[in-house]
This record gives structure tokens, C-alpha cells and sequence, in this order.
């Protein structure tokens, strides 16, 4: 293997170790919620901000880095990530509802830099092979959820303990990441004494929030989004209240996010056989809206084939929204400022999901009206999705071509980089 190669599987390695500490700290949460409701007598409401206030704050970095004056390098927001997730998983196993809350705030904005930083990293890194390297994160963070939430409730009898041990065991492999990135880091601070760090393109950052080509990525990423977090906060609870034990309940979780990662897979596959990423979109919005319907109405002894159906969907749609941010950026300093906007105002749409549902359930008494809901997001998604997938860029310093808006580049070739 050359030193280009070693480097290359390296990076995507050290991407991989920290995705697996992106979604635990909400995925984990779920399975126990019930138990931490009653241990703090919250409402329905509260009980989705639970799981909310991290959803929001998912993409709070990416809100704020176009008014930084200087760019931090990725390693160094990575690590950064960690050592504030860390912190996070541990402040809410405290003894009390604020603690809990902010805990949960700070996990979030910890993921938040994950988030926007990855891929930056993918598209500098690994510009000839997004989508491939995408799936792959997105298997990550999909492995990373489905563990999570498949073993809480089982280290939790295992070792006849309270919800606390499992949530709190999540901040060890987020602290090993941190400091298998620091070396890293380490390196990244050397080289920029030797240089002016690089300042933040306000240009760029400009021609990416004015176009409607961002906003397509930005609406499709929330709503995908939004879809995923209602079944992280609230599948599990779905599935207790048609007659599951916590266990199962759990489990339903779990198979949703382990199948999600041959949905990721399946993305650069399809990729291929297409000339853009358009045919995906109404598959990703249909196997969704199948799978919702299935876990909430059809007999709960098919449970697990919706759970099959719903993953699967869930999958295809996160790897594309990822795909969407580097496929869609005319260069790395464009793909980071699309990721900040993509992440940062698509989590807040996400946020409303958890919320909204739970605060429909309180006031309808069940499932029916909520459920619906989501139904008619899957069918929503389709229209910004149909036009992300088109092959444009934005970003580029280029004038508009055929008529496209400013600063979007419909110049590229059929050509899409996997």
C-alpha cells in the first residue's frame, strides 16, 4: 500500500472512531426514557426536549462558524468534540432535572462539531471518493446508535442498576476518540505556527446561504432528519404503549438503527446506476412512510419486518443528505460552509420532530394524529430532495450558467465521485 493509501484508510479510520460517538448520547436515551420520565416526573413534552435540546444544538456550530475570523483545523474541533461530550454524558447523571438538561445541551453541541467537521474532512481528504467514504461514516454513526440503544436497557438489568449506568458508560469511547485524535491535533497546531491560520471565506459563506440550491440540501437534510430523531425518541415508547416490554421495545430501536447502516451501503451502489441522485429521493420518502405506518398500526407481531422496512429507508435517506453536502459543494471551503448551513438549520428543523410529537400525543391521547404527522413529512421531503439531487454546485466563484442562480455551477459533468 503507498503512503498516499496508509494515509487515506488512516484518515477514514480516525473519521470512524468518531462518528461511533455521534448519536449514542440521544440513541441511548429512548430505551430508558420511560424510567428517567417517572425518576423525574416529566411530562410528555419535557420528556421529547429530553431528547430534543441535544437535536437542536446537532448543527449549533455550523450556525456560528461563517462569523469565526479564523478556521480551525477539523483535528482540532474533533477533539474539542469529544473532551465536551465527555463532559456532557457525565453532568446529566446527576442527581437532578437541570443538570440532566444541560448535560444533554452540551452533548449536543458537542455533536454538533462532529457534525459540521466531518465532511469538511471527507471532501479535502477524500474528494474522488465522497459518496463510498460518506456510507461509511453514516454506517458509523448508524452502528454507533444501534449498540447504544440495543444494551441500555440490558446493562442496565445485567448489572440491576438504574438508567444511569448505561448513559454514563457511553463517555468512555468518546474519551478514547478524543485521544486518538490528539496526536493528530497535535500536529495540525505545529504545522499552523509555520503559517497563518486559514481565515474563514466570507465569499463563500455568502454565495452558499443566498443560494436556493443550499437551501434544497439544507430543507432535505432537516426533514430527513427530523424522521430519524421521531424514531430515536420515540419508536420505543410507541412500541410499549401496543404492548412491547421495555426490552423489546428496545430492541425495535436497535434493529431500526443496525439496518439503517445497508441503507447507507446500498447509497454509492445506486449512485452508480444513475445520472443523478433524483431517483433516489421518492424510494427514500415511500419506504419511510411504509415503515412509520407498519411499527404504529399493522399487528405488532410484524413489528420487526416494518422496523426492517423503516431502517432501511432511514438509511438511504441520511447517506444522501450526507452525499448531498460534498456532491453538491463546489470545493472543500464550500463543503464546510454547506455542512454548517445544511447541519446547523436543518438539526433545528429536526428538533421539532421529538417535540412536535409529543406534545400532539398530550394533547390527543394516542398515536393516530402524531403518526400522521410524520406520514406526510416522508411525503413532504421529496420536493427539496428532487432538486438537491440534481447535478449542481454551489459555492464556486464561477458566473451562473443556463440560467442557474447565483452562484450555483451546473457545469460539471454526469461524472458523480464515489
Amino acid at each position: 500500500m503507498t503512503g498516499r493509501g496508509v494515509g487515506a484508510a488512516g484518515s477514514l479510520l480516525m473519521i470512524v472512531l468518531v462518528a461511533v460517538n455521534l448519536r449514542p448520547a440521544v440513541a441511548a436515551v429512548g430505551p430508558v426514557l420511560t424510567e428517567i420520565r417517572d425518576a423525574f416526573g416529566l411530562s410528555g413534552a419535557a420528556a421529547g426536549a429530553l431528547t430534543t435540546l441535544p437535536v437542536v444544538f446537532f448543527g449549533s456550530y455550523g450556525l456560528v462558524a461563517p462569523f469565526l475570523r479564523r478556521a480551525p483545523r477539523g483535528e482540532t474541533l474533533l477533539v474539542s468534540a469529544m473532551a465536551l461530550l465527555v463532559a456532557g454524558l457525565l453532568l446529566r447523571l446527576l442527581d437532578a432535572p437541570f443538570p440532566l438538561f444541560a448535560g444533554s445541551l452540551a452533548a449536543g453541541i458537542a455533536i454538533s462539531i462532529g457534525n459540521i467537521a466531518i465532511p469538511a474532512i471527507i471532501k479535502r481528504d477524500h474528494p474522488d471518493d465522497i459518496t463510498t467514504v460518506t456510507a461509511l461514516y453514516t454506517v458509523a454513526i448508524t452502528v454507533g446508535a444501534s449498540a447504544a440503544s440495543g444494551a441500555a436497557v440490558p446493562v442496565e438489568d445485567a448489572f440491576d442498576a438504574t438508567w444511569r449506568l448505561p448513559l454514563g458508560l457511553l463517555a468512555v469511547p468518546a474519551a478514547l476518540a478524543g485521544l486518538l485524535w490528539l496526536p493528530r491535533a497535535r500536529r495540525a497546531a505545529h504545522a499552523a505556527r509555520s503559517a497563518a491560520p486559514a481565515p474563514v471565506a466570507r465569499g463563500t459563506a455568502a454565495r452558499v446561504w443566498r443560494s436556493p440550491l443550499a437551501w434544497h440540501v439544507t430543507v432535505f437534510m432537516g426533514l430527513q432528519s427530523l424522521l430519524a430523531y421521531v424514531s430515536l425518541g420515540w419508536i420505543p415508547t410507541i412500541c410499549q404503549d401496543r404492548g412491547m416490554d421495555e426490552t423489546s421495545a428496545g430492541y425495535v430501536l436497535a434493529l431500526v438503527s443496525a439496518v439503517q447502516a445497508a441503507g447507507s451501503l446500498a447509497v454509492p451502489v445506486l449512485v452508480r446506476r444513475t445520472r443523478d441522485q433524483r431517483p433516489l429521493v421518492p424510494a427514500i420518502a415511500a419506504v419511510s412512510l411504509i415503515g412509520f405506518a407498519g411499527i404504529t398500526w399493522a399487528p405488532i407481531g410484524s413489528v420487526w419486518v416494518w422496523t426492517v422496512v423503516l431502517g432501511f429507508g432511514q438509511g438511504l435517506g441520511f447517506a444522501t443528505a450526507l452525499s448531498f453536502i460534498g456532491l453538491r459543494a463546489h470545493d472543500a471551503q464550500a463543503a464546510a460552509q454547506l455542512s454548517g448551513m445544511a447541519q446547523g438549520v436543518g438539526y433545528v428543523i429536526a428538533a421539532l420532530g421529538p417535540l412536535g410529537i409529543g406534545a400532539l400525543h398530550d394533547a390527543t391521547g394516542g398515536w393516530t394524529v402524531p403518526m400522521t404527522a410524520v406520514l406526510l413529512v416522508c411525503v413532504a421531503m421529496t420536493l427539496p430532495g428532487l432538486a438537491a439531487g440534481r447535478l449542481r454546485t454551489v459555492g464556486g466563484t464561477t458566473a451562473p450558467a443556463d440560467g442557474a442562480s447565483d452562484g450555483v455551477n451546473t457545469s460539471m459533468s454526469g461524472h458523480i465521485p464515489t
